[in-house]
C-alpha cells in the first residue's frame, strides 16, 4: 500500500472517481502527493481550484508540472467554484481538477461524483480533516497530517474493508523554494469564474 501511495499508483486504481484528501491544514504537503499522479495526465491544462495560496509556477515545473499546463481558478462563492468544477470535469478538457473546500454540502458531493465518473479527468478535492465524520460520495478518502520529515496518510474511507494502516512519506523541500529567487513566479494563467447559476445552482 506504501508503495501505491508514494507513486501514485492509488488514483489508478480507484479510477475516474472522486476522491478527498482531508488536511490538517493546506499546503501540508497535498500536492507533492498527488505529483505523480498529476504529472501522468499534465499534457492537458491542470485546474487549480480555490487554491489556499498562489502556486509558485517554478516549484510547479520542478516537479514535472509545467507551469504553462496550470491554470488557477479563483470564484467568488462556494456555489460558483463547485459549478465550475462540474463544468470542466463535463468538458473533459483538463487532465485534472483540484478544488480546495472548506465545506460542501452532500448532495454537492454526490452531483460532483456522478461528474467525475462520466469524465476522463482526475478529480480530487482538499477538505478539512474535521470533515473526516461527514458522510461522503467519494471512493477513497484520505487522511493527511504533517510528521516528521513529511506527511502521514492514513485511509478514511476506501472500497472493500477498513484499514487501519497509516504511511509516513518524507517530503524534501523543493531547490527552488529554498533559492534566494524562489520568491519569484512566472506568470501563471488565471481565471476568475463569475458564472450566472441562477437555473442551475450548485451547493
Amino acid at each position: 500500500m506504501r508503495r501505491c501511495v508514494v507513486r501514485g499508483a492509488w488514483l489508478d486504481r480507484v479510477g475516474f472517481t472522486l476522491v478527498e484528501l482531508l488536511v490538517q491544514q493546506p499546503g501540508v504537503g497535498e500536492v507533492r502527493l498527488l505529483q505523480p499522479a498529476l504529472a501522468a495526465v499534465s499534457k492537458r491544462p491542470i485546474a487549480l481550484l480555490q487554491p489556499p495560496q498562489t502556486p509558485n509556477a517554478l516549484a510547479f515545473a520542478y516537479m514535472g508540472l509545467p507551469w504553462e499546463k496550470l491554470m488557477l481558478v479563483r470564484a467568488p462563492r462556494t456555489a460558483d467554484a463547485l459549478w465550475s468544477a462540474e463544468q470542466m470535469l463535463k468538458a473533459g478538457s483538463c487532465g485534472a481538477v483540484v478544488l480546495w473546500q472548506q465545506y460542501v454540502r452532500s448532495e454537492s458531493l454526490r452531483r460532483l461524483h456522478l461528474a467525475a465518473q462520466a469524465s476522463d479527468a482526475l478529480f480530487l478535492m482538499v477538505r478539512p480533516i474535521a470533515s473526516a465524520p461527514d458522510s461522503s460520495s467519494a471512493t477513497l478518502r484520505l487522511g493527511v497530517r504533517p510528521a516528521g520529515d513529511g506527511i502521514a496518510v492514513s485511509i478514511v474511507k476506501r472500497k472493500g474493508p477498513t484499514r487501519a494502516e497509516t504511511i509516513s512519506i518524507v517530503l524534501r523541500p523543493s531547490p527552488v523554494l529554498l533559492s534566494p529567487h524562489g520568491g519569484s513566479r512566472r506568470p501563471m494563467h488565471e481565471t476568475v469564474e463569475r458564472p450566472d447559476i441562477s437555473a442551475a445552482v450548485v451547493g
